[in-house]
């Protein structure tokens, strides 16, 4: 049994998580610190002040896919998880790190939570991990499995799980697993479909923490892509849908294995 604690968020797909981890048998979630997100969808639709836009109509239809995904999932499932609702950055207070540290899990895990700093990274080091999604170093910063779909490159959306460190995405990689696309897909298709699997690798990665070794990262590369949430348009939006209009998803299953090829992801020995 493993015991551990989860860092995360209080939006659906967070909450499917958590639950989803302290379903299995063999991990004990001794604490779950969900925090309050500062940037929703509602938050956004006061900055672009048109509720007509594409990009509206597009975050709108993500709350309305998470739903399909994960509500059932949410209402049906006992919390096993233990969940404390904290704001955005709480989690960086004292009196929440010493409780943290006293109650010495086996490990810690992120999902969707505030960047972590100070005791928590020294104290919980190589027992600390975070799941990205994207996969790193391919795409770093914001959107990273929305700017793959734009760019006309489903090969690139996945989930990176790392240990975590002080910098954004940048711990060593110990696995990724890569979206699962189908013919007729959309993009929140695809991505709560990615995001339904994380538990299981997760668990899988927890059950064998003192087995991980450091493996051999991917390199970055001078074309890597970096997005800043001032990047998300009107203009990015409509691309997006006009590659999946125009034979986008078909392409790519037409030549699955050939593109998969070109984009190496890590694949961790003891998780196959």
């Amino acid at each position: 049994m493993k015991n551990i604690i989860i860092l995360t968020g209080n939006e659906l797909r967070h909450n499917y998580v958590r639950k989803a981890i302290a379903s299995f048998s063999n991990i004990n979630v001794m604490r779950s610190y969900c925090e309050k997100k500062i940037v929703t969808t509602n938050n956004i639709k006061e900055v672009l002040q048109n509720d007509k836009s594409l990009q509206i109509r597009h975050l709108e239809a993500r709350d309305f896919s998470e739903k399909d995904f994960f509500e059932p999932f949410d209402r049906l499932t006992k919390d096993l998880s233990n969940p404390v609702y904290i704001k955005s950055n709480e989690i960086n207070e004292s009196h929440h790190i010493k409780d943290i540290i006293d109650l010495n899990p086996d490990v810690i895990i992120a999902y969707g939570c505030s960047l972590i700093k100070g005791d928590l990274l020294t104290f919980f080091k190589r027992r600390f991990l975070n799941v990205h999604l994207g996969l790193s170093p391919y795409y770093r910063g914001v959107g990273t499995n929305y700017w793959p779909l734009v760019n006309n490159e489903p090969e690139y959306v996945g989930a990176t799980f790392m240990h975590i460190d002080e910098g954004v995405d940048t711990g060593d990689i110990i696995h990724q697993i890569r979206a699962k696309v189908f013919p007729n897909d959309m993009p929140h298709q695809i991505g709560n479909r990615l995001i339904s699997e994380i538990p299981f690798t997760y668990a899988a990665i927890i059950e064998n923490i003192e087995k991980i070794k450091p493996i051999k990262q991917p390199e970055s590369k001078a074309d890597d892509k970096y997005y800043r949430r001032r990047d998300f348009s009107e203009v990015s939006t409509q691309k997006l849908y006009d590659n999946f209009n125009n034979g986008m998803i078909e392409n790519y299953l037409k030549n699955y294995d050939k593109r998969i090829n070109e984009v190496p992801i890590v694949s961790n020995p003891l998780l196959k």
